[in-house]
């Protein structure tokens, strides 16, 4: 795991290197975000799991910066069931930015399953300051005001039903045509199948945003459902490079497995949401974010990430769709194979076009409709950059790389993003903090 962090360090200090720096490096918040993703790389946690650690985390941070500038709107006017943690702290005594970061650090550890690798972390951060000559006492006591703000997030955390989903009963597939049925190779188990009965953070409900049903199952090939298949397949044989390159480049699949005899090797990768906190961690340093900026920009993300994810996994687990690849080798092509691994969950709706739609408006909201940005989240897969004009037009080439990869019919996808659409435009109503967020600030 240490290289792991190694090889996030080296990519961050690449990342980073041609930008005009702001702040000091020990203020950058994006490589405390990424160290959340090695730890969840690591534990291959589940897309709808990610999101919530990466919620929790920046919610931390987001409370600390709130308490020390009053301009920004405190959670509880706009999250469900919560109550802020009153830092009493003197503000002359601790910096608010050492906490906030040094809280990401402290609310992974004590959430995510391996989160007690984030320990050397945590200490590199400290030696970091250290070396930086910040006082002592500044460090000690932002160190104190961090474990405060990440007890009472942890707490609140407990209240959001997850701790309940081990005690639901375990699910089975539904039998009859048209179901989703755990895929080759590794045919795992459905993941995450009751994920609407968690909170929801800023939408009402996991069903406010129901999208059209999918369109009718059917083997006859005439049908509408037959022509979604055939797309599928037929773009397989003929992907021009481009689509093959998207479709790699949005890839996100924690639970790739290959398989040779009877051994089978899982390869880790970030999942959509990390692809999009990355995203946002880069278009932030381009902008040239004040610290605060920063802050309110990840948490404004990550929580439209939870409540995409809820909305998403509402609709999967009631269409319980059929993947193409379970049709195609069942009514078409016994030996065909999608380009990218099918991942074990049920189809309807896509699930990247939903979180990546809805992150695109939010991030349209704070930064603009032709934000023009080079992503280079995958470089560490050996995945080259991709540039990008708008944060909808990545959305847009995120949600269609499925229909390229193989995984998700049109339908999932077209319908998936008008969910997402509907998602995020309705965050950035309730939310109403685009003046918190202003480009070239130093606050």
């Amino acid at each position: 795991m240490k290289n792991i962090f190694l090889i996030a360090y080296v990519f961050y200090s690449t990342l980073n290197g041609q930008s005009k720096k702001v702040l000091p490096a020990y203020f950058e918040l994006q490589p405390a975000v990424f160290s959340l993703s090695m730890v969840m790389m690591h534990d291959v946690v589940s897309p709808p799991a990610a999101s919530r650690f990466y919620c929790y985390a920046m919610l931390g941070a987001y409370e600390i910066v709130c308490q020390n500038n009053p301009t920004i709107r405190s959670l509880n006017n706009f999250i469900k069931d919560y109550t802020p943690v009153k830092i009493a702290t003197d503000k002359n005594n601790y910096d608010h930015r050492i906490a906030a970061v040094y809280c990401i650090f402290e609310t992974g550890k004590r959430m995510l399953p391996s989160g007690f690798m984030l320990q050397q972390q945590e200490d590199d951060y400290i030696k970091t300051l250290q070396k930086n000559k910040i006082p002592e006492t500044i460090i000690q006591q932002s160190v104190a005001v961090a474990n405060l703000v990440a007890e009472s997030i942890v707490a609140y955390a407990k209240s959001d039903g997850y701790e309940k989903l081990s005690a639901r009963l375990r699910y089975t597939p539904l039998k009859g045509e048209g179901y989703w049925y755990p895929t080759p190779p590794g045919y795992i188990e459905a993941v995450e199948p009751n994920w609407k009965t968690m909170r929801t953070m800023l939408i009402d409900s996991c069903n406010q945003f129901v999208c059209a049903p999918p369109v009718l199952f059917s083997i006859d090939n005439s049908s509408s459902f037959f022509r979604l298949a055939k797309e599928v397949y037929d773009i397989s044989k003929k992907a021009t490079t481009e689509q093959l390159q998207e479709a790699s480049f949005w890839d996100c699949n924690p639970f790739i497995i290959n398989t040779s005899g009877h051994m089978a090797i899982g390869f880790k990768k970030i999942s959509p949401g990390g692809h999009w906190m990355n995203i946002t961690g880069i278009a932030a340093k381009k902008a040239r974010l004040g610290f605060d900026s920063v802050v309110v920009l990840h948490s404004m993300v990550a929580l439209t990430l939870v409540d995409a994810f809820i909305s998403c996994w509402d609709e999967k687990y009631r269409s319980n769709r059929i993947r193409p690849e379970t049709y195609i080798n069942k009514y078409m092509d016994l030996h065909w194979q999608p380009l990218l691994q099918t991942p074990p969950f049920p189809e309807y709706t896509s699930g990247h076009s939903v979180i990546s739609t809805a992150s695109a408006e939010v991030l349209s909201y704070f930064l603009g409709n032709n934000f023009s940005y080079t992503d280079n989240s995958e470089e560490l897969f050996e995945i080259p950059p991709r540039t990008f004009h708008s944060f909808r037009a990545a959305a847009a080439e995120a949600a269609v790389s499925r229909l390229y990869g193989g995984i998700h019919f049109r339908d999932a996808i077209e319908n998936g993003q008008k969910q997402g659409t509907a998602i995020g435009r309705w965050i950035v109503q309730k939310i109403s903090m685009k003046k918190f967020v202003v480009a070239g600030s130093n606050n």
